[in-house]
């Protein structure tokens, strides 16, 4: 897969030193993969959720941070549209 938006990733690892390992090791995974269906990253990611217009949110570190992803199955993109913790994913999905 292609990943679209490292650098929104290596900011995110700056000011959280303690996701950097997972992160590096999810990049990794996801430029080795070629997802073509949700079941496919779940079949790695059992605790991914999945959204409309292909939008799919990672656990990352045991749940400590999220992330945000949007997929383009047919193109193998990844695109990370957002970053942060638990409590900033709440705080601004309360506000959609």
């Amino acid at each position: 897969m292609k990943i679209v938006g490292r650098s929104r990733l290596e900011a995110f690892c700056d000011r959280h030193a303690a996701a950097r390992k997972w992160i590096e090791h999810w990049l990794s995974e996801v430029e080795a993969a070629r997802w073509t269906t949700p079941q496919e990253i779940r079949a790695r990611y059992a605790s991914a959720s999945f959204l409309a217009d292909n939008l799919v949110i990672f656990n990352v570190k045991g749940n400590d941070y999220r992330l945000e992803t949007r997929l383009a199955y047919q193109t193998s993109v990844v695109v990370v549209t957002w970053v942060g913790t638990h409590a900033e994913y709440d705080q601004r999905n309360r506000k959609r």
